[in-house]
């Protein structure tokens, strides 16, 4: 797949050990994008090394099954994050950053590093999840138009617009995987998401939580037109 100007064909073209990044109720996706303003300093050094090495750096949840995580200096981590490349950097003369990772695949987090760093640094496995690595792997079994049917009852609901122009013309894989990401569930939900095993799994997971967001609302009251 490509991220970038980076070409990564599968786990040999991969790091072993990887910067990561413990974000709570945010996933990556492979091939999809996600905007991040960096401002703490552990951080910050983060990706100047990234942008030193690889480019790469492990997007993963707090571990939210256990109470307090998110109050933790260094919270426990979920199994499975994903990693993403650096396409994008940008200083915004007052001490943060604003970066753009692409996703380029899922890992497996086989244990955590000690580390003098002052971000974290992990030992990872991506040979799970050869899937990640196809361009429209499976979306032949996606049914898009009931994703997209699903989104716009959604949006209807909520008074929300979306560009439609730019939703048509996204491909499948794309079209899923960002909606995914964009989705306002919490951190579970989130990680089901990123760990369906394939693109149709996660579209109709992705669907079903609509549908049960949508059934909440209409037994709070609210009208859907």
């Amino acid at each position: 797949m490509l991220a970038g100007n980076a070409t990564y064909s599968g786990p040999e073209d991969l790091p072993q050990t990887v910067p990561l990044f413990p974000l709570t109720g945010a996933v990556l996706l492979p091939k999809a994008q996600m905007p991040l303003n960096i401002f703490e300093p552990r951080y910050l050094a983060m990706v100047d090394a990234a942008l030193r090495g690889d480019r790469l750096v492990g997007m993963i949840q707090p571990d939210f099954s256990i109470s307090g995580v998110e109050q933790a200096e260094k919270p426990p981590l979920v199994g499975i994050g994903c990693l993403g490349r650096i396409v994008a950097y940008q200083e915004t003369g007052d001490g943060p950053c604003l970066v753009t990772l692409t996703g380029v695949t899922r890992f497996t987090l086989s244990e955590e590093l000690e580390t003098v760093t002052p971000y974290r640094i992990g030992r990872i496995s991506v040979e799970e999840f050869a899937v990640d690595f196809e361009t429209g792997e499976g979306e032949g079994d996606v049914d898009r138009d009931g994703l997209v049917s699903a989104l716009r009852t959604y949006l209807d609901a909520n008074d929300l617009e979306a560009d439609w122009d730019s939703i048509d013309r996204a491909s499948t894989e794309v079209l899923v995987n960002a909606l995914s990401m964009m989705s306002p569930y919490g951190p579970a939900e989130k990680q089901a998401l990123l760990e369906a095993p394939d693109l149709r799994t996660r579209a109709d997971t992705l669907v079903a939580l609509t549908e049960v967001d949508l059934a909440k609302k209409q037994d709070d009251g609210v009208t859907l037109q």
